[in-house]
């Protein structure tokens, strides 16, 4: 089971640091300024886009760091709330999970009731 996980995650990161890369080139070859302001605005939007999703990918590749870790030290697979089985099919949907579903869904609620 472990050296499934490994593998799952280590390719997931793989794929995007690849997406990064991409980003970063498409961002360096087209950095052309428009004249048309339009076309301009249209840019800046296609480019803040892209930065936001690789903010987010960034974020995603801390937790696959931490999830490697927890697998190092043989800890991954539990909840961090609770402490029971977080559950195969669980991690198979998200292999960065750190709480088991009732966990997540309750924390989930709390948020909800909080945010309004």
């Amino acid at each position: 089971m472990k050296r499934h996980f490994v593998a799952v995650l280590l390719l997931w990161k793989e794929h995007l640091l690849d997406e990064m890369q991409k980003t970063f080139d498409h961002l360096k070859t087209k950095g052309e300024t428009y004249a048309d302001p339009v076309d301009r605005a249209s840019q800046e939007e296609e480019f803040a886009f892209e930065l936001r999703t690789r903010d987010r990918e960034r974020k995603l590749i801390s937790k696959i760091a931490v999830s490697l870790e927890k697998i190092k030290q043989d800890d991954y697979g539990w909840c961090d709330s609770c402490g029971d089985e977080i559950g195969i099919k669980r991690l198979e949907a998200r292999p960065t999970a750190t709480h088991c579903i009732d966990c997540k869904t309750l924390d989930e609620i709390k948020e909800k009731q909080l945010n309004g």
